[in-house]
């Protein structure tokens, strides 16, 4: 036989990833998990017909030709398949999208990208051979990519997914049950729990990274906690978030991880607890612990092992250009012309900032013919300012939250550099056209 299999623990980027594999290879039986992530499950119920999925139980002893496998390319994540065969598949080709996984398959062929969703990897080789999918599918699929690109929000996604997205909806995909899938707190006690975990929550600053965490006891483990980490973690939107979970009925403590951020690995850090998963999500499940000291490890493992975050040092530029409070208008006007600048920090006589001076403000003096009052009669007094030491998470937040254009960077004090926004979005620009670069080398 010759089959086409996911990842255990199905989620909703698998079924779509599998949904359109049946096209590339027609003919071919798709194999079910034993394990379907709460997300997918209302999707499954829907449509397991549709798909025609047997159980994997059923490859027990059996001898399979071809393997295709979809949305991972590690061997522990289809290990349930592998060890239920009577021998190991003849071929096996691979569709995958996480290149920082283990490629860790034996004999098996790859094909990968690095786009958002693993869905548009199979969905844009369909789209270029001009395939014509049933609704169905082409609703399933725009789940998946849907889902795996956080609604086309997440940093990682590429032309390619959009474009397969428009794919699909002239395929006739469903756009309300796509809606209806990617809603995840539809039950009543789902919606209880987000709002318990979210009067729980704890900011904490470790190296410079905004961390989040939650800790709660519940009677027994239920279903969709991964939906209501998910919320928390959108509204909430830190660096990262850790929930951790003690469940009283077996005395397990679950941890579930979510991330935004490159320089943190997920993966690697609930590997140390006995799990794992992806760099932006994973989880682990530490067996008969008390919960109180999971938690106080985690937080000493984290606080030993993340690296510091970037800081206003990084991309400050120095040698800022100022202006003295005592100079005159015209004297402030005449500077900023022959400097090009728009505006300067201001400093007192002893060197220290006192305010900033913009040509918006010296405009308001020249048509008040003031052009000889002294440049602290005008200057903004609320002068907003960074340590060198502050994230440029925080960065971002001053420059949006006070909607400046110049922030100011101290060191105990005095003015040693500046940042102004065309800096903080050519670093951003720069840091996205870096991570494309790497992802290319890694494909």
């Amino acid at each position: 036989m010759n089959i086409i299999v996911g990842h255990t623990n199905m989620d909703l980027d698998c079924f779509g990833s599998i949904a359109l594999a049946r096209y590339l290879y027609p003919g071919y039986t798709v194999i079910k998990s034993r394990l379907i992530h709460p997300v997918a499950r209302n999707l499954y119920t829907m449509f397991h017909h549709h798909l025609d999925m047997v159980d994997s139980g059923e490859l027990r002893n059996q001898q399979v030709g071809h393997m295709v496998v979809v949305d991972t390319r590690s061997r522990g994540r289809v290990a349930e398949y592998l060890d239920l065969l009577s021998h190991p598949p003849q071929t096996i080709e691979v569709f995958d999208h996480h290149p920082a996984d283990s490629r860790d398959i034996p004999e098996a062929v790859f094909h990968e990208s690095s786009y958002g969703a693993n869905t548009t990897l199979l969905g844009k080789m369909l789209m270029d051979r001009g395939v014509a999918l049933h609704p169905d599918d082409a609703t399933i699929a725009l789940t998946g990519l849907c889902a795996d690109t956080g609604n086309f929000t997440h940093e990682n996604v590429t032309a390619e997914d959009f474009a397969v997205a428009s794919f699909l909806h002239r395929q006739k995909a469903s756009m309300k049950l796509v809606k209806t899938f990617l809603y995840t707190l539809r039950e009543k006690y789902q919606i209880t729990l987000f709002h318990e975990v979210l009067n729980r929550l704890i900011h904490r600053n470790i190296q410079g990274h905004d961390v989040l965490i939650s800790y709660m006891e519940l009677e027994k483990q239920a279903q969709g906690l991964s939906a209501v980490v998910e919320k928390i973690f959108e509204v909430e939107d830190p660096d990262v978030y850790f929930a951790v979970f003690h469940l009283k009925h077996n005395g397990n403590v679950l941890i579930i991880a979510r991330n935004q951020k490159d320089s943190i690995d997920l993966d690697r850090i609930l590997n140390a607890f006995g799990g794992g998963g992806h760099t932006k999500a994973a989880s682990a499940t530490v067996k008969q612990s008390d919960g109180n000291l999971v938690l106080e490890t985690l937080l000493s493992y984290l606080q030993a092992s993340l690296k510091p975050a970037r800081t206003a040092a990084s991309i400050m530029t120095e040698g800022v250009y100022s202006l003295e409070e005592s100079m005159s208008l015209l004297e402030a006007s005449r500077f900023l012309e022959r400097v090009n600048h728009t505006g300067c920090p201001v400093l007192n006589s002893e060197g220290a900032p006192v305010g900033f001076i913009t040509l918006r403000d010296i405009m308001k003096g020249r048509k008040a013919e003031q052009m000889n009052a002294p440049v602290r009669s005008y200057m903004t007094r609320k002068l907003i300012t960074a340590d060198i030491g502050t994230p440029l998470r925080e960065v971002e937040h001053l420059l949006l939250t006070h909607n400046i254009g110049h922030l100011p960077i101290l060191s105990r004090g005095a003015l040693v550099g500046i940042i102004t926004r065309s800096d903080y979005l050519s670093f951003r620009k720069a840091e996205q056209d870096l991570q494309e670069v790497v992802l290319e080398a890694l494909n």
